[in-house]
């Protein structure tokens, strides 16, 4: 046997295995840090689409999400630049039943500014709505909106709708400030073609979109990876076109269904072509969009145009007819449609509808919310508003209650025309 070695040098041997040892580690910690960031770029989305039931066509699903889970169908909220048009709060949100609030990229971008909005914590911080939030990508706002508009491989140039100062957005552009919103979802940039359009122009502008809607899934990659992002897990839907071309839309849907994105919308409808030339491009492009991931029908619309879509495989929906119509008197029922303004409603103590549960109808008379819109009080708007709002999310808690029951085809044809009937 070897003598023993020296204290000192036992001292000296240890502390060097020590160092030895932690060194190691170090190494090791690094490269699992490594690999779980490269395994965070790669790795499949947090979202989940569950396909619950289905009655024909209709489907009845979860989305989960990072900010919750979306039972489905459902109605997504217009908030445009944040806020509900009639004074209604997250809170309000909350009260009336909403799922989902949809933002709008364009608009917040021109104020109060998407840095500003990434500085003050993301838009969920900045409103307080802690659901899931959906950005519009500003492409729509962009080509109606917008002036002097000049199009490119690389995006657009336009002026401002408030002051006409000189923007240019493309792809890239859309995913950085919807990266500083910190949505939930954030939607491609699209080209939004006017109905009606030539077909040469329309495929033209389907292949764009195309490339565009590449660009925006490697940007915000790249965001993510570089830690950017206000909301590391936002998530990508793409945008279907191609006008009232059946042709073009099915393609349209077939190249965008192979990148493998979040969920799929059916955009560039309800823009002032007959109904069922758009019942009839959703019935065309539905076959061809995949089965387990959520399909979002832009922009849609009457409850009956709802019902309608649902019916055709439609999951998610949004609309700012609800609560526009509500701030002129136009009110949702269970019967049909009322003007409140209508002298016929001056002394009437029944609620909006009887029929209904939400806040306004449980405290209101037709005749009091009635003098608050003709007074033009601040108030009307607002209780208006929230009527609308709360029939709509609860018409769609009651599609999502008849799928479950195997009655919507029934419910569908008693209520698809009544709902959308003047009374």
């Amino acid at each position: 046997m070897h003598p023993p070695l020296p204290l000192q040098l036992q001292q000296i041997a240890a502390v060097i295995i020590l160092i030895t040892c932690r060194f190691v580690a170090c190494i090791e910690a690094a490269r699992l840090f490594s690999v779980r960031r490269k395994e965070r770029i790669i790795m499949p989305s947090l979202t989940t689409y569950t396909l619950l039931k289905q009655e024909h066509n209709a489907r009845r699903g979860e989305f989960k999400t990072v900010h919750g889970t979306v039972q489905t169908p459902a109605f997504q909220n217009v908030a445009t630049a944040g806020a509900i048009k009639g004074g209604l709060s997250a809170q309000d949100l909350k009260d009336i039943g909403a799922q989902v609030m949809l933002c709008n990229t364009y608009h917040l971008h021109l104020r109060p500014g998407d840095k500003l909005v990434a500085d003050m914590g993301g838009l969920h911080k900045f409103t307080r709505w802690n659901g899931p939030i959906l950005t519009d990508s500003g492409g729509f706002q962009v080509f109606s909106l917008a002036k002097l508009r000049k199009i490119t491989e690389e995006g657009v140039t336009f002026a401002s709708h408030l002051d006409g100062h000189r923007i240019f957005m493309g792809p890239e552009e859309s995913m950085q400030i919807q990266a500083n919103l910190g949505s939930t979802i954030a939607m491609a940039f699209d080209e939004c073609v006017e109905n009606p359009a030539q077909h040469d122009y329309s495929k033209n502008s389907c292949e764009r979109t195309t490339r565009w809607l590449k660009r925006c899934k490697a940007e915000m990659a790249r965001l993510k990876h570089e830690g950017i992002s206000v909301n590391p897990d936002q998530l990508l839907f793409g945008i279907n076109q191609g006008c009232t071309y059946a042709d073009l839309r099915v393609e349209h849907m077939k190249q965008i269904a192979e990148l493998e994105l979040d969920g799929y919308a059916i955009g560039g409808l309800a823009v002032g072509e007959p109904t069922e030339v758009m019942y009839e491009m959703i019935s065309q492009v539905e076959p061809h969009m995949p089965k387990d991931k959520i399909r979002y029908l832009m922009g849609v619309g009457t409850p009956g145009n709802i019902i309608e879509a649902v019916a055709r495989g439609v999951d998610l929906f949004d609309c700012v007819m609800p609560s526009r119509n509500a701030r002129h008197g136009h009110l949702n029922t269970w019967s049909g449609i009322i003007n409140i303004k209508n002298a016929k409603y001056e002394r009437d103590e029944r609620p909006i509808d009887p029929a209904c549960g939400c806040p306004v109808c449980r405290n209101y008379s037709r005749a009091y919310i009635r003098h608050l819109l003709k007074a033009d009080e601040m108030l009307g708007m607002r209780l208006t508003v929230m009527h609308n709002l709360w029939f709509y999310n609860h018409l769609m808690e009651r599609i999502r209650d008849e799928l479950d029951a195997g009655t919507f085809t029934a419910f569908h044809d008693r209520y698809v025309k009544l709902l959308d009937t003047r009374i």
